[in-house]
Formats: C-alpha cells, structure tokens, sequence
C-alpha cells in the first residue's frame, strides 16, 4: 500500500456505476468556474479558519466531496488465532481511496492548489449492514500570493492538489513554519485477536495479569496500520507527517475483529529555515 490505488478490478467496476454522479458533480462545479465576475466560493471552514487561510496566502474555491457506497464483505479465518483479514484490509482502504479520489477530481477541475480541512467519514447504511458510504469532503483552495517554494508548485509530486485535514488555524501555522501539505496519507489494518480457550479464560479468573496473545495482537495491528502510512509518506517523498491520527473501530463486526486506520498529513519544506513567529500577547480590554 505504498500508493493510493486499490485492486483495479474492483476499480475499474466501480467507475461506470458514478458516471451519472460524476455529470451532476461537474454541472456544480461549472457554476464555481471563474468568470468575468469571481463567482461565489462555498467552504465548511469556520470563520476564524477561513480569514487564516486567506492570511496565509490561499483563496477558497469551493466546497468539494467524494463518496463511495461499498459492500464491505466477509473473510473467514481461523478465529484461534490472531491474523489480519487482509481481504477487509483491502476494502476498507480502497473504498476510502474512491472517495478520496473523487474529491481530488473535483478539486482539480476547479482548478484548485490543494484541498484544506479534509473530512473523511463512514456512515453505515441502514438498508444493509454490511454497506457503508465512505466519504471526504474539503475545501479546495488556490494559491493567492503564497510562495510554492523552491519547486515553483503547490501540486504534490503526483501532480495533484494537496490535500489536508488540517484545521485552518494548523494549515496557517504549518505554512508560516515554512512547511507545505503534500497529501493525506492512510493506513488500514482489520485484524482478528483470537478468541481465549476455557481454560485460559477459568485461569485468569481473579488475577490481575497481562494476556500476552491480545497485547501482541494490537500491537502488531497499530504497528501494520502505522508502517502503511509512513510508506506512503515516504512514496511522496515528505520530511515527516504530521497531526497523526491512530483510530480504532468495530464497524459491527464483533469485539475481536477490528480496524486499526492511521492517517495523517504529509509535509515537504519551503525553505531552509523554520523559524516560528513568538506569540504576541494580547490584553483585553473587558472588564
């Protein structure tokens, strides 16, 4: 998983099903072209996120979105032991990747520098337990007076529009650091900890001890999901990924199946020095 790209059957598949969507997606995004009046831009950052984004040098665009309605299926193993489902891996990380995709097409038909305050989430269906809609919504920027650096772009080096889930204020601070977002990086472990024998279980009763077999478990899930996202850091070519987020969940598959995700926001330098601006004080004047 070191590029965001997931098995091309699956891929392939899934691109005539939102062709329609996709044309619906384009006709919205016509209306936030530039014209001979700049046309009214849409966003989801706060206010005091928005006057930051425009300080550092960024003009929002608009408001765009991915979404993929997935069928996350079953694997079956042996439940005595601990393994990672790699086949639910795969899913949960290609259905992210659609929507993530989707997102950076809009963004880049907008004509956009990158995509600011990233929100990726998973909303099971109620018409089926096991379908999920996966999505990523953010609010694609260009460059207003901000200097891209020695590079003379702020497209990363795949030659798309950096994404971010930085906040305004982060994205504000990272950039007067003299850092730049290069993308988003993910990774997915679904693991499986083995289930505890009777006799272990009777055993432990009215101990106070490690269970060694599920510590080694979730270590080595964190540990899969972790090395995923540091290579696709590295595929980028980042000095480091920062605002590094380690989430858990059971997306109803039971307590011994679960889903390690990481993500975070890969950084490349502007420039040489770092040098962060010391805090003004400020007083108020309320009584």
């Amino acid at each position: 998983m070191t590029e965001r790209t997931g098995p091309d059957a699956i891929g392939e598949a899934a691109q005539p099903a939102v062709r329609d969507a996709a044309e619906d997606a384009m006709r919205r995004l016509a209306g936030l072209q530039p014209g001979e009046q700049r046309p009214l831009f849409t966003s989801d950052l706060t206010v005091n996120e928005f006057l930051l984004v425009r300080e550092a040098g960024f003009r929002p665009l608009g408001l765009v979105l991915g979404s993929s309605v997935y069928h996350v299926g079953l694997q079956l193993g042996r439940w005595s032991k601990n393994q990672e489902l790699t086949k639910l891996s795969q899913a949960m990380y290609h259905a992210r990747e659609l929507a993530m995709s989707r997102m950076e097409a809009e963004a880049s038909a907008l004509g956009a520098d990158g995509i600011v305050g990233v929100r990726l989430d998973i909303e099971f269906k109620e018409f089926g337990s096991d379908i999920a809609e996966f999505i990523a919504v953010g609010t694609a920027v260009k460059a207003d007076g901000a200097d891209p650096g020695p590079g003379g772009t702020w497209l990363n080096n795949k030659g798309k529009p950096f994404t971010s889930d930085l906040s305004g204020q982060e994205f504000w601070t990272l950039i007067r650091a003299g850092y730049a977002p290069l993308d988003l990086v993910m990774g997915s472990c679904v693991y499986h900890v083995a289930h505890q024998r009777l006799t272990q279980v009777l055993s432990n009763a009215g101990r106070n001890v490690e269970i060694e077999p599920f510590t080694q478990a979730l270590y080595d899930a964190r540990e899969l999901a972790m090395s995923r996202m540091r290579a696709e850091g590295e595929a980028l070519e980042a000095e480091g990924i920062v605002a590094v987020q380690l989430k858990q969940h059971t997306h109803g598959w039971g307590g011994h199946t679960t889903e390690f995700f990481a993500i975070g926001t890969a950084v490349r330098p502007l420039r040489d020095d770092h040098v962060i601006d010391r805090p003004t004080v400020v007083v108020g004047l309320d009584g």
